[in-house]
């Protein structure tokens, strides 16, 4: 997966660059980025990061389980969630 690198304003080496990325890297060894944008303003530089997305499964209270999904309920589970009542807020 190729990272998205941008630089404004100035120059940076790939040597800075790679520093950069490698503290990146370290700070959240278990997340992918996406891109970088650096700001060279003189000595400073503005480091601007995102990740990749995380993808999540919705997990919801259904009769009294944590579930993420109703496919392994058995029959009678089942049933009892098409019977229960939904409540909903009236404005």
């Amino acid at each position: 997966m190729s990272i998205q690198v941008k630089v404004h304003d100035g120059e940076l080496s790939q040597h800075e660059i790679n520093s950069y990325l490698d503290e990146l890297k370290k700070q959240h060894p278990d997340r992918q980025i996406h891109s970088v944008e650096f700001r060279v303003d003189g000595t400073y530089v503005d480091v601007k990061y995102r990740y990749e997305s995380v993808p999540f499964h919705r997990i919801r209270r259904i009769t009294g389980y944590l579930v993420g999904d109703v496919e392994k309920f058995n029959d009678a589970k089942r049933s009892e969630l098409n019977d229960r009542v939904k409540h909903s807020l009236s404005r």
